[in-house]
């Protein structure tokens, strides 16, 4: 499975480079796809240095390419289509201990309209959009595992798909603290509501992984996250 904080940090670090960070802010201003010859007579390049770091920047998923005849004709003629670049449709962050307030965000936003459409209390809705998110996430994981997983205890697949999710478990023999709340902010300023979403999220991990063996519970302990596994 990925690792998406690497994966961030790797995307980002990439700017740090001073060429490609002025071909990406260039790119990332215009309109319409540029080619490399466009991208590097906009920031005073040699075409080979150019096409060095456009590349480097699709490798690292902050540009994405479309092949299109510059000209607008087709047929015989025509002449090759040009390599464009364009700004990537993905978002990077980096938080350090790692948040994931979209997550949240998602959640609760999910969950405010299905209370407003069906009338279900809030808190309920709550917890079953963080159950159905916490899902989501289990079945990811299992995706990208290829099955591999299975041959995981059950309370070690938990913590993996935990860990990938910035919670750091903290495992001491068949019980896991959680060392990181990724909602931290939230869950200081709304205690009871994220609690109880996180709650629900890990519930819903347990469950997309097909797992009986694992018990969450809420046990708050100053500087972890509210939930306790136990296998």
């Amino acid at each position: 499975m990925p690792d998406e904080l690497a994966d961030h940090v790797a995307a980002i670090g990439a700017l740090a480079e001073p060429t490609r960070r002025a071909l990406y802010r260039y790119i990332a201003t215009q309109q319409e796809p540029v080619s490399r010859e466009q991208a590097a007579r906009a920031v005073d390049l040699p075409l080979h240095t150019a096409k060095f770091h456009l590349d480097r920047l699709v490798e690292d998923g902050l540009l994405e390419v479309e092949f299109r005849r510059l000209s607008g004709r087709s047929g015989p003629g025509a002449g090759r289509p040009s390599k464009l670049y364009r700004r990537s449709t993905r978002q990077f962050s980096i938080s350090l201990p790692e948040r994931r307030y979209e997550l949240a965000g998602d959640v609760l936003a999910t969950a405010i309209d299905r209370s407003i459409r069906d009338g279900v209390p809030i808190a309920e809705s709550v917890r079953d959009a963080a159950a159905a998110a916490g899902r989501r996430l289990a079945a990811g994981f299992l995706a990208a595992e290829d099955h591999g997983g299975q041959e995981h205890g059950d309370l070690e697949r938990t913590v993996r798909v935990l860990t990938r999710h910035g919670y750091e478990p903290l495992r001491s023999g068949s019980s896991v603290r959680l060392a990181n709340c990724p909602f931290d902010r939230l869950a200081t300023d709304h205690t009871d509501l994220v609690c109880g979403l996180n709650l629900a999220l890990i519930g819903g991990v347990i469950d997309g992984l097909r797992i009986r063996g694992v018990t969450p519970e809420l046990a708050p302990e100053r500087g972890l996250c509210c939930v306790q596994l136990h296998g």
